[in-house]
């Protein structure tokens, strides 16, 4: 039997278009969306979506996020503040694939101003299909949520 995997996003107004893109894109891959960004473009403040999004996957109301802001980097830094979140920004594949494998990110970070759509569905493909390799990466992902407690 298989388990539904389940899916935040959120942005800020900057991402608004890119965000519904994903959402989409996710969800003919079997992913369960949660949107919870902004749907209209009156400007917003990145941080509290980037909390918010944060907030559910912390408490286990989603696998994984995907957050967008003008450049990732802002909304990154938000949901980074959220205790047992590991989120990194990224605008390749590669990047993508290894903070899954590697650093068993919980969150992607996009920057809607720096990649177009067509790459952003590349780098959500690799995070979403790529899984935490453990073993010498467990060891470090521990050593991380230690500077966290």
């Amino acid at each position: 039997m298989t388990t539904t995997k389940r899916l935040v996003l959120s942005s800020d107004h900057a991402a608004i278009d890119l965000r519904q893109a994903i959402a989409a894109h996710a969800k003919a891959k079997g992913w369960e969306i949660e949107d919870i960004g902004p749907q209209t473009p009156e400007s917003t403040h990145y941080p509290k979506h980037g909390e918010a999004a944060a907030q559910k996957v912390a408490a286990g109301d989603a696998d994984l996020g995907i957050i967008l802001c003008g450049t990732g980097q802002g909304i990154m830094m938000a949901a980074n503040k959220v205790k047992g979140i590991r989120c990194g920004v990224c605008a390749d594949p590669f990047s993508a694939r290894m903070i899954r494998e590697h650093n068993d990110a919980n969150i992607l970070s996009i920057g809607a101003r720096v990649v177009g759509e067509s790459l952003a569905m590349e780098i959500v493909d690799a995070f979403l299909d790529a899984e935490f390799e453990g073993g010498r990466h467990g060891t470090r992902v521990d050593m991380i949520k230690a500077i966290e407690a």
